[in-house]
């Protein structure tokens, strides 16, 4: 066994979601490479847990912290956490093992070792808030190097701090989030002066941290991200997805368009559907997706009195979910495991992602890695992602956009020439070409990973 490999600590932040987001999957994606690359990887979480000294009642309530305060006492608390994280906090170690975690397998990281810093994330956005500083967490164990996976307004003191920095949609289109922007912008600031490195996940959102930001080019890398798919997700037969898309979606194999993500301002989800409805497709068009802030008005063209329960026809384990139709034309599903998101993936005519803007754009190489052909935006970072494998078309413009859905509605020979394109294209995100950026970005900061990626 090695007894020199090196200790680096990320950040538990969006891993402590119930549902995973894109920076979720980011950071489950990098503990993987880190450790396959030869690192010891630690995770550090904010859970609302014990801290005490009985070690399994700090690995049963980490796994379980829902037993919180009263709401009365939650405000109170936060001063408290908000004032210690200025001179800074302890991290915690969490023993694991006691506790069966099979059934949160997907939602855990690869790790070697877990922390906890009770209510860490909240105080530390609060009190930035309040006060424009960072707050000071000391990690025990010695890490060489602390990799925060968002821009978090926090420092692990004793050790270089990186940050990955996605995207700057809250300062390019204000208008598509709810952020605080002055707090944001505070925050991605406060990165850039004190940062060790910033990392990025396409060379559009790098161009944005050095331009907006004032960084230097040296000190900002583009690793790209990892598009890592399950067995579960490539090798099912078709039959049996064919099976699955009738029985609990009553749809049927490449008959119907497809959009998955969060309904919001930025994913331009009222466009597309007003370029559906305008190309004249038979074929419908499913939305797969959580409706997040002002998604009442991406879906405005939806009838509001047209709903009904959705209710799966197939295993009990199976889906449950809102969806609602316009004349047969769109089909609202509001949440699917992900075994089932990529048979919808896989037994669609098309992806349509149209997104305004996208620091990486994981769904559409997701498509791709599946031989579905793809249809997203000539802007940001989607042109760079989806290479001469997608179709590009402006998202501003309805009327363009829907031509390009009559044009792949159509036109056999491009869809069939879309798939066979996609592989390809998704495998330069694959787990060997980002262990390779990784190794080169670790490397000039002086940690050498030496494991076979």
């Amino acid at each position: 066994m090695r007894v020199d490999r090196p200790l680096i600590a990320i950040d538990g932040y969006n891993l402590g979601l119930e549902q995973g987001t894109g920076v979720a999957t980011y950071a489950r994606g990098l503990s993987r490479r880190l450790q396959a690359l030869g690192a010891e990887v630690g995770v550090l979480y904010g859970h609302r847990s014990s801290s005490g000294q009985d070690g399994l009642l700090r690995e049963v309530t980490f796994f379980d912290p829902r037993g919180d305060m009263p709401g009365w006492q939650r405000p109170i608390d936060d001063v408290l956490r908000m004032v210690r994280l200025r001179a800074g906090v302890d991290a915690v170690p969490v023993p694991v093992g006691s506790v069966e975690t099979t059934a949160l397998a997907a939602r855990m990281p690869a790790f070697d070792r877990i922390w906890n810093v009770p209510g860490l994330y909240r105080a530390a956005v609060l009190g930035f808030g309040a006060t424009h500083r960072f707050g000071r967490v000391r990690i025990p164990g010695g890490p060489r190097l602390m990799h925060w996976t968002y821009p978090v307004p926090l420092a692990a003191e004793g050790m270089p701090n990186i940050y990955t920095i996605h995207d700057l949609v809250p300062l390019r289109l204000p208008f598509t989030t709810l952020d605080n922007k002055k707090r944001y912008l505070g925050t991605v600031r406060g990165i850039a002066e004190r940062a060790a490195h910033i990392v990025t996940v396409s060379e559009a959102s790098r161009r944005d941290v050095i331009n907006l930001l004032g960084v230097p080019e040296a000190k900002v890398t583009n690793t790209y991200q990892a598009v890592e798919m399950p067995d579960v997700a490539t090798l099912k037969p078709e039959a049996m997805v064919r099976d699955e898309l009738q029985g609990f979606f009553g749809l049927g194999w490449q008959s119907y368009f497809l959009f998955f993500g969060a309904i919001e301002p930025k994913k331009n989800v009222g466009r597309l559907i007003e370029a559906h409805l305008a190309s004249g497709s038979p074929h419908p068009l499913v939305i797969c997706g959580k409706q997040a802030w002002n998604s009442h008005k991406e879906l405005a063209l939806l009838y509001e009195d047209d709903r009904r329960e959705f209710m799966p026809k197939g295993p009990i384990e199976g889906v449950q979910g809102l969806t609602r139709r316009l004349r047969d034309r769109i089909m609202l599903i509001d949440y699917v495991p992900f075994r089932l998101l990529m048979g919808l993936v896989r037994g669609a005519r098309a992806l349509l992602f149209p997104s305004l803007y996208e620091g990486f754009g994981l769904p559409v190489v997701e498509a791709m890695h599946l031989g579905t052909p793809v249809l997203t935006s000539n802007t940001s970072s989607l042109p760079e992602v989806a290479g001469d494998a997608a179709l590009l078309v402006d998202p501003y413009d309805t009327r363009a956009l829907a031509e390009a859905i009559q044009r792949l509605d159509t036109d056999a020979a491009l869809r069939s020439e879309l798939a066979a394109r996609g592989p390809r294209q998704a495998a330069k995100f694959g787990a060997e070409p980002y262990a390779k950026r990784l190794r080169e970005m670790y490397a000039g900061l002086g940690i050498r990973l030496d494991g076979p990626g």
